[in-house]
């Protein structure tokens, strides 16, 4: 049975694009179909639509390549169950050119370290987020981000989902936002109960 290599990409903005770990992936030989990606969603938040499919498109014998740890994961733990729910499957992780070797204590060691500074530097980010927004808030510069659908639009979008008749592509198209963006909305927008009508 012949070996193949899915690749998963990820960034944690919208803003961020994902062309040069396309490419990093590519030379990895991986092919394009089988790059999955996430776009805006953070390596802390496990529900991530690109990595779900990326993992149900890996077999037995298959490596999953992602172009640093950090990318696959922001946490120790979470970086740790993926590795191993790859191993239990019989997958192979490739960081970069690197494969990850889960039995060899050498491997498993440094696999580990990448997995705290991946998780150091996503904390000293947010630090530095929060400070550098106390500072802006301070100076009466920082007056929020305008949310992409105003709360009528998020309660409508949520609405149609529940029905069950709109995909998340679907609502990405009729609202013109990205499917990250759908997915946010549908995370902080509560499910509005329908009352059935008993008459």
């Amino acid at each position: 049975m012949s070996e193949t290599r899915v690749g998963y990409a990820r960034c944690s903005t919208d803003k961020q694009d994902l062309a040069a770990q396309k490419v990093a992936l590519r030379n990895l030989d991986v092919a394009e179909e089988r790059i999955y990606t996430d776009h805006g969603l953070t390596g802390k938040n496990r529900d991530r639509p690109g990595l779900a499919q990326a993992l149900a498109a890996v077999r037995t014998g298959d490596t999953l390549v992602v172009t640093k740890l950090d990318r696959l994961a922001r946490s120790v733990p979470d970086a740790r169950a993926i590795a191993d729910e790859l191993a239990k499957r019989g997958v192979k992780l490739a960081l970069g050119a690197s494969v990850h070797d889960p039995t060899d204590p050498m491997g498993k060691m440094f696999f580990n370290i990448l997995a705290t500074f991946a998780e150091f530097e996503a904390d000293l980010t947010r630090m530095r987020t929060k400070e550098g927004m106390a500072v802006a808030r301070a100076k009466g510069k920082l007056k929020g981000k305008k949310p992409k659908l105003s709360d009528r639009r998020q309660t409508e979008l949520r609405r149609m989902y529940d029905t069950g008749d709109y995909s998340v592509s679907d609502l990405a198209e009729l609202f013109d936002v990205s499917r990250p963006t759908v997915y946010r909305v549908l995370q902080r927008t509560p499910s509005v109960e329908v009352p059935i009508d008993t008459r």
